[in-house]
């Protein structure tokens, strides 16, 4: 036989009281004395996924009042319903400071150059695997930007094709990888580079706020400015050279890869 006992708190949190017995008993309705003729009397509290048995000795189990015991548990029930309540609240708080505190990115990055992005790979070991960045990785090995780019950062690269490239005046890559020629690769190049994971939603807030431009300062010192033309996302060079997002959001484990369509060039 078992009398059970349900309180509901404001937290949503079910407190049950259960009372087992294994003996022959007599119950009396007006005071409700539980009578136990053996030691094999319990009490069991549950309290957010914890339990606790207490089991009635003799001297207070035989004609005694389940009530009068029970109260002078109170304090003891109480404390241990109170910490498994901070403990509840504890990790509950750990596990939305651990999701606020890290960057969500709920859907797969898009695929560049024909092969899959990884998050947990880095800016330089992703994009060796890109075939639309050979020339990009060939100019920041020839830069000795290799380790800068593998770093923690975070960084955001605006990332040209090979086509972005080939656009230039011919002869123009070719000048800028040989190695008298590092110190301006190195201009060029770090004039791609922003601090920080900067997403395509952040721009568009900064266009916003900024009245229709965003200007962001490169690695490189210079600036550029972003704006929106024709629902295209596009950056503005300081020579006034136009470049567009054609592949947004490839997240890095050190920050983020913006594909774009030009080479965009310092003063």
């Amino acid at each position: 036989m078992a009398l059970l006992w349900s309180f509901g708190f404001r937290s949503a949190m079910a407190i049950s009281i259960s009372v087992r017995r294994n003996c022959t008993d007599k119950l009396k309705a007006r005071k409700w004395l539980f009578r136990a003729l053996v030691l094999n009397t319990g009490v069991t509290y549950v309290a957010g996924g914890f339990s606790k048995s207490v089991w009635l000795p003799a001297s207070v189990s035989i004609c005694r009042s389940l009530g009068e015991y029970l109260a002078e548990q109170a304090d003891e029930i109480s404390k241990r319903i109170t910490a498994s309540m901070k403990t509840i609240v504890f990790y509950t708080a750990a596990v939305v400071a651990l999701c606020a505190g890290a960057p969500s990115f709920a859907k797969d990055n898009p695929m560049v150059g024909g092969q899959k992005m990884y998050t947990t790979k880095d800016i330089v070991d992703n994009a060796v695997n890109s075939a639309d960045h050979t020339t990009l990785v060939a100019a920041v090995k020839a830069a000795g930007l290799v380790d800068t780019l593998k770093g923690a950062g975070p960084f955001t690269v605006f990332a040209p094709t090979n086509d972005a490239f080939a656009k230039l005046p011919a002869g123009t890559v070719d000048t800028l990888l040989k190695p008298e020629s590092k110190d301006a690769l190195v201009k060029v190049l770090t004039y791609h580079v922003v601090p920080g994971r900067i997403t395509v939603a952040d721009l568009k807030k900064q266009i916003k706020s900024g009245g229709g431009k965003a200007t962001l300062t490169t690695v490189q010192g210079e600036t550029l400015t972003a704006v929106m033309m024709d629902g295209k996302l596009m950056l503005r060079d300081e020579k006034g050279g136009m470049a567009t997002i054609t592949i947004a959001d490839v997240i890095q484990s050190n920050g983020a890869i913006q594909v774009i369509d030009s080479v965009l060039m310092p003063n």
